[in-house]
């Protein structure tokens, strides 16, 4: 496939002072490779689900100051927006790339998803090892899947900016980071791992 993967410069665009300067690195450097494996993802999702899905890369047009600390891909079922979606995610902050299935803050239906990812808790509790758990789509922290608690989901379901985000994070040094078609597989099957999840949660009203 001869996708191409990231490399250290990709993640030093973090250090950029300013937001213009930080942007156009992000245009240039990071969102080409973005679009190249996110077109590949958005395939292997919608034939996986057997429905279209579609590829956002995030714009960060909300931003007139300081400029992201990480900046990220989305495939979702709608074409308009993936923020009120349930969505998978591909993206870099300045140490590490995250691949997650991620429900942040903006998604209605919240306290219903996350009731039904408390009632399926034990079968989360039963995905790889290396998986990861952020509550906080803005901040680097993760805990380990084996470090989950009900108290987390909870928080998700009651507290109104509370957010869930599973998945994995890989290391700029690792090899499923700089090359492509590696970095690709192994989202493809992160992804496979979480689309029973994620179908779980398209079923909530």
């Amino acid at each position: 496939m001869n996708l191409q993967g990231f490399q250290h410069k990709d993640f030093e665009t973090f250090l950029i002072n300013g937001l213009d300067e930080r942007m156009e690195a992000i245009r240039d450097r990071i969102q080409p490779k973005f679009k190249e494996i996110g077109t590949e993802l958005v395939d292997h999702l919608s034939t996986k689900l057997g429905n279209e899905m579609f590829l956002h890369i995030a714009k960060h047009a909300r931003r007139t100051v300081n400029p992201p600390k990480d900046t990220w891909l989305a495939i979702a079922n709608n074409k308009r927006g993936y923020k009120k979606h349930p969505h998978f995610q591909l993206g870099l902050f300045d140490d590490h790339l995250f691949i997650w299935l991620a429900y942040i803050y903006e998604l209605p239906n919240k306290e219903n998803i996350a009731q039904k990812f408390i009632d399926q808790f034990n079968d989360l509790k039963q995905l790889p090892g290396d998986f990861v758990i952020s509550l906080d789509h803005t901040k680097k922290d993760s805990i380990s899947i084996s470090d989950l608690k009900i108290e987390h989901l909870e928080r998700f379901r009651d507290v109104k900016k509370g957010e869930f985000l599973i998945g994995r994070h890989l290391l700029p040094d690792d090899e499923r980071v700089v090359d492509g078609d590696k970095l690709y597989n192994f989202s493809k099957h992160t992804y496979d791992h979480l689309i029973r999840f994620y179908q779980l949660s398209l079923q909530v009203n």
